[in-house]
């Protein structure tokens, strides 16, 4: 429960987190393939059948945020590809899909969803872990990009497709397991020994998705990014905040990503 405060906005859903894992384990590969490795089999299925989906990939692997009360049409979609297990009292259990049936909502016609601006910042990112205990050496660095070095957002003017830079830091904990995206100029705070990152090193670029907060309400943002990158086999590190989404590719395929994104924005305007 959190105190009510001015300072602060709650969305009133309770969100559930679906992990996609393969022969019952995790990825443990030392850099995510991202979204679009799911694009297909779970994202799109998802937004056919109008489940708003938030989505979180970390280091390890990716997760999927969906309402609870949305949680029957999920596994009805997915039970077809997937086995589907639940988490009671730390053991995996499988769900019956005759369980949930009572409660499926069938699919309604779809309207045509709102295809939202993409926006590029020219900042390179880096998606590094640190092994938990050496977070303490670290700490100090941590929480004054946290909460100390903060500068308002730089918005693109009217029409423009590019940020110059956008400051942007996301740091998760999750089982033990830690994730930190951040551009190369904060990367420079940290001590380089203690950051782990893939044996190519390689850098990203982002996409951020949205003119204004785009809310919780509307499905199908994710299936926009996800379902073209995963044609064309560009990986993505994607992430949903309150207010915008963001996609993470290898800088190296930065301008096919935004040309392939600004066609589809034009083909359907």
């Amino acid at each position: 429960e959190l105190p009510p405060s001015e300072f602060m906005q709650v969305a009133d859903s309770t969100w559930l987190v679906l992990s996609v894992v393969s022969s019952g384990r995790a990825s443990s590969g030392c850099q995510a393939t991202g979204v679009t490795k799911i694009a297909k089999s779970v994202i799109a299925p998802l937004a056919e059948h109008h489940v708003s989906v938030l989505m979180l990939s970390t280091y390890q692997t990716d997760f999927v945020l969906v309402r609870e009360k949305d949680l029957p049409v999920v596994i009805n979609t997915l039970a077809g590809e997937f086995d589907i297990y639940k988490e009671e009292n730390g053991e995996s259990v499988p769900v019956s899909h005759d369980d949930v049936s009572n409660g499926f909502l069938k699919p309604k016609a779809a309207a045509s969803p709102t295809v939202h601006p993409v926006q590029s910042p020219q900042n390179r990112f880096c998606i590094v872990t640190v092994a938990p205990d050496t977070l303490p050496a670290i700490a100090t660095v941590l929480i004054d990009v946290l909460f100390y070095s903060h500068s308002p957002p730089k918005e693109a003017g009217p029409g423009s497709q590019d940020l110059d830079t956008i400051t942007f830091f996301a740091f998760s904990l999750i089982e033990g397991y830690i994730s930190i995206v951040m551009d190369v100029e904060t990367q420079k705070r940290f001590p380089s020994d203690l950051l782990l990152t893939s044996s190519t090193e390689e850098l990203w670029r982002m996409v951020r998705i949205g003119g204004q907060p785009l809310g919780f309400d509307e499905c199908g943002i994710v299936a926009q990014i996800a379902e073209p990158l995963a044609t064309v086999d560009i990986s993505a590190y994607y992430i949903s905040t309150f207010n915008f989404d963001h996609a993470l590719v290898p800088e190296e395929g930065i301008s096919e990503v935004i040309g392939l994104l600004r066609r589809r924005q034009e083909s359907s305007s």
